[in-house]
């Protein structure tokens, strides 16, 4: 049924709620909230003279609209930031791969807590702290903890008292686990050193400095000078950490400092966290989507996706430009809190002086990186329209790229490498084991994969798999021979992907595109060849990988394990009597015949097996 924009604007309530625009392809392109949904929603679709470019823009763009009516503007604030986070649409203000950053998890819901990095923030009854900008900042804190507190990263499932393990890994022996798997560890000993763990997130460093300033006076009471040594270490690792602070503040109070900077249509967020009166860490936040948009509204729009997500919400929040929510949002967020958190716009004094730190440093990233960030989208993006205009293609978002791996036919092995937007969707990477396949059979082992593949996605469309996702374009590690293989299977299987080649020269490097029957030559300066190149090298490392780490794990198994009618004695008298596998490649089926436990149809069974497809001619 026709969706009536202006006859469903007469319908629209006069409550509070949220709202979602969808385009014709029925994709979520813009949530907000409103007071009163009926004159909000209006706003839109009258003279649009006030509205900005990209508002203008959206409204072009809208097919249909839907609403969610609740009980308090609250509750709009609240429902808005979840939806916004679901379905990152379009128009909205988005922190720029947020999912990416890590956190650092602790599992305090289990019987003996671990502490690892986790990518992503979940509801399972775990603390998580940040999110951070560096992995290698959360790794340098994890194994300081680990040192400091003992505390396990393992994934056992442990219980007081009971022993699960024949002995301690070696963390233990490193001293950086306590070894609850042995069962010789109290709980309430343990949860101690949890506590002083989750304390140090926190902040507050003095409880672990304490602990390990006992353990430094212990141990050089029983003369473990080395022992002694290394808590010293730890406790000057400490020392410099808060020695490294750029701040100080006269009252002891938790506070983050923000302030945003835009230009075009990317925004830096600056977060200044101050714990105890001093600076214990500053986050940068790129943003996108904000063309047109007021710094003002950027940073309320920051502040609900960032607070919403972020385990610790201080009592105070300095922000740099004074925002319209401001006293809706401080009711939400004391509400999470548990205590009332204030929101402040510093206009004079040291407070207003902390503002402009933050927006100043924003001010320097967003500038600094924007060389960055330019040359970013001409690898990905601008890529991306190289290549969809160069093979005339109506979309190109989705590229999924395939290669085989073998030994002589030994292990056949398969890479799915995927890349989205131009940059690689590494969750979506996929790894194969031919299962028809016997023998150095390229074209027969990508046939086999590929309708694994798509027979997987079209068999599982209706649930949440990756599979279920089909590519805008088929990339494959070949020329003619391998597309036409994988046209094979594609049109069997009645699906509309386009198929492109690798053409290689004579000294193995990528010279064009087969694609529709024909080698599309490509610029190599070009972005567009570079990507190939980048998604060419990924698939192969990918398939590579995978290879060896099956070899590793066989050990002692050889290509000569896989021929039919060849035991082990055959096998064993096969090796003595051929010095490389190369040897016994050239060798015929005659001087096959001339080992003594090697008949006719063994001698015919090798041959066949080491020259798949080959004509032996006549004997």
């Amino acid at each position: 049924m026709e969706f009536n924009i202006q006859e469903e604007l007469k319908k629209l309530p006069a409550k509070p709620g949220v709202y979602i625009m969808h385009n014709a392809e029925d994709e979520i392109i813009y949530v907000g909230k409103a007071i009163v949904l009926k004159n909000r929603v209006r706003q839109y679709f009258q003279s649009n003279k006030n509205h900005t470019a990209k508002v203008r823009k959206m409204v072009s763009c809208i097919a249909w609209f839907e609403y969610i009516v609740v009980d308090s503007e609250m509750e709009a604030l609240v429902l808005e930031c979840n939806l916004i986070k679901e379905h990152r649409p379009k128009y909205n203000t988005m922190l720029k791969d947020d999912k990416h950053y890590p956190y650092i998890k602790v599992t305090v819901g289990e019987d003996f807590p671990r502490i690892f990095m986790a990518r992503e923030r979940k509801k399972d009854n775990s603390e998580y702290f940040g999110p951070y900008t560096s992995a290698d900042s959360v790794h340098q804190t994890i194994d300081l903890l680990r040192k400091t507190c003992r505390i396990r990263n393992c994934s056992k499932k442990i219980t007081e008292g009971e022993r699960i393990c024949e002995r301690p890994c070696l963390y233990h022996s490193m001293g950086q686990c306590s070894a609850p798997c042995m069962g010789d560890v109290k709980r309430e000993e343990y949860l101690k050193g949890v506590d002083r763990c989750l304390s140090f997130l926190k902040g507050h460093h003095e409880a672990v400095t304490d602990s390990l300033a006992e353990r430094m006076l212990l141990y050089s009471e029983n003369l473990e000078f080395e022992r002694a040594a290394e808590m010293r270490d730890l406790i000057n690792s400490i020392k410099r950490l808060d020695q490294a602070q750029k701040a100080d503040e006269c009252d002891d109070n938790d506070r983050d400092i923000v302030a945003v900077v835009n230009k075009d249509d990317t925004a830096v967020a600056s977060c200044f966290f101050i714990r105890n009166g001093k600076l214990t860490g500053r986050e940068h936040f790129y943003l996108t989507g904000v063309e047109n948009e007021t710094r003002e509204k950027i940073l309320e729009d920051f502040i609900k996706q960032y607070y919403s997500g972020t385990p610790h919400i201080p009592r105070e929040i300095y922000i740099s430009k004074e925002i319209e929510d401001a006293e809706l949002i401080e009711g939400w967020l004391s509400e999470i809190r548990g205590s009332k958190v204030t929101i402040y716009t510093p206009k004079k004094g040291e407070k207003l002086k902390l503002t402009e730190m933050a927006e100043n440093n924003a001010r320097t990233v967003l500038f600094n990186d924007e060389k960055r960030i330019r040359d970013q989208e001409k690898r990905t993006a601008g890529a991306l329209l190289e290549i969809k205009n160069l093979l005339k293609l109506e979309k190109l978002y989705r590229i999924e790229s395939y290669d085989i791996s073998n030994t002589a036919g030994f292990e056949n092995v398969a890479s799915m490498v995927v890349f989205e937007g131009g940059k690689p969707k590494r969750s979506d990477y996929r790894r194969f084991k031919t299962k028809t396949i016997i023998g150095a059979d390229d074209y027969g082992s990508m046939r086999e994969v590929l309708r694994r593949r798509f027979e997987h996605g079209l068999r599982e469309k209706d649930k949440e798999d990756s599979f279920v996702r089909f590519p805008d374009l088929l990339l494959i590690d070949g020329g003619r021979g391998q597309v036409n293989s994988v046209l094979e299977v594609v049109n069997s299987l009645d699906l509309d992907i386009p198929v492109c080649g690798m053409v290689k020269d004579d000294r193995h490097r990528t010279r064009g595109l087969w694609f529709n029957d024909t080698e599309v030559p490509i610029d190599t300066y070009s972005e567009g060849f570079k990507l190939v190149t980048r998604i060419q090298d990924e698939t192969h490392r990918f398939a590579i990988e995978y290879h060896k780490s099956l070899r590793n794990k066989a050990q002692t198994r050889s290509i000569l394990d896989d021929i039919p009618n060849v035991g082990q004695k055959r096998r064993i008298e096969l090796m003595r009597h051929f010095n490389s596998l190369e040897e016994l490649k050239n060798a015929d089926v005659e001087k096959l015949l001339d080992i003594p436990s090697i008949d006719r149809r063994a001698a015919e069974s090798i041959w066949n097996f080491l020259h798949p497809g080959e004509n032996r001619g006549k004997e």
